[in-house]
């Protein structure tokens, strides 16, 4: 493994530690003595089967899962779930109602429409979404079957710091971005999504969790690949899934129990987004693009005095061995994305850097 890695800020596919990449490297050649290696092992082998088993418990651990809800690890990313959450839970003509605080969300709310009557009730576009909504800021539908929402916003860098109010109604939540690093009240949640290559692993897994109400809305006749009872039945092994992927997730579970659990990444991340945000509080020179009470946590942006600045500001870094700081062209500026994984001497070093260059060029 080289020694010399830079500290990326990529908003995804993501920073790993390096302790799961030098285990995923070691299982390569021959995965648990089994004389085959991880990316030749079939998917219907007890080995494979201990790796699921052992991925989904982890799960219910670190996110503290009712015991009664289903873990699945499916293909097509969150983009996939858009639709696929839509197509299990509205029989024709239902309603749903959909909180817009970004692309994706409103994405999310794009591919409901295919399925029912999906109505975004709130949205933060007239301000380029730099806020989420409290609660008592939109009212939900009386006939709507679930209330979505997308938790962290990768590209405008919002984030609910709480569970939204729902009013009595199921909650749907694409938590792609900040799960397993952020406060989650699982049991609250009727259905949550994730794409893995953010907070979980490599891309191409998407975990999603399942409650009993999810799964009894499924209806009947829905192509097998898109039928959450049918994935349900073979938890995970309907097809052939991602082992390579799976694999991965399991040992950054893995990682995030030796480190405390959810509350260890927690306060990891706490300290992190500190860091930064009283930097960027600290001087006019930075403009930070999010509003002060929907910061994520996850993904920092703001903007500088000038595109001239910007464009130097991610070279410079660069060069400082610091990665993936180019805002989305969406926002423009900068970026610095910080998943569990991204060590806070890392943010450190960003910060050291921001403090020179405002000397420099301020």
């Amino acid at each position: 493994m080289p020694a010399h890695r830079l500290h990326n800020f990529g908003a995804g596919p993501a920073v790993l530690p390096l302790s799961v990449v030098e285990e995923v490297q070691q299982s390569l050649p021959n995965f648990q003595n089994t004389g085959l290696g991880l990316l030749e092992l079939s998917h219907r082998s007890k080995a494979f089967q201990g790796v699921v088993d052992s991925a989904v418990a982890r799960v219910k651990r670190v996110l503290s899962v009712p015991d009664d809800y289903t873990v699945l690890f499916l293909q097509g990313g969150a983009s996939l779930q858009f639709y696929m959450t839509a197509l299990n839970l509205l029989r024709p003509g239902e309603a749903a109602d959909y909180l817009v605080t970004g692309t994706w969300a409103k994405k999310a709310l794009e591919e409901g429409k295919k399925v029912g009557d999906a109505k975004g009730i709130w949205t933060d576009a007239p301000n380029n979404f730099r806020s989420v909504p409290q609660n008592g800021a939109y009212q939900v539908r009386s006939e709507a079957v679930y209330l979505h929402y997308t938790t962290n916003n990768t590209i405008y860098g919002t984030e609910y710091h709480h569970t939204p109010d729902s009013h009595g109604k199921p909650l749907v939540a694409d938590m792609s971005s900040d799960i397993a690093g952020v406060p989650l009240e699982a049991a609250k949640h009727q259905l949550i999504y994730a794409g893995a290559q953010k907070n979980l692993g490599p891309s191409g897994v998407t975990m999603v969790i399942l409650s009993p109400w999810a799964l009894s809305r499924v209806p009947s006749g829905l192509p097998a690949m898109l039928d959450y009872a049918v994935q349900s039945k073979e938890p995970s092994l309907y097809n052939t899934p991602n082992c390579f992927g799976i694999f991965v997730l399991e040992r950054m579970f893995n990682w995030v129990e030796n480190n405390g659990g959810l509350e260890g990444m927690i306060a990891r991340n706490r300290r992190k987004q500190e860091l930064l945000y009283t930097e960027l509080d600290r001087s006019s020179f930075w403009k930070p693009h999010a509003a002060k009470d929907s910061r994520s946590w996850m993904n920092v942006t703001w903007r500088l005095p000038s595109e001239e600045l910007e464009e130097l500001f991610v070279k410079e870094a660069k060069a400082a061995d610091m990665d993936g700081l180019k805002g989305h062209r969406s926002v423009g500026g900068i970026r610095a994305s910080m998943y569990n994984a991204l060590e806070p001497a890392s943010v450190e070093v960003l910060v050291a850097f921001m403090r020179d260059f405002e000397k420099r060029k301020g």
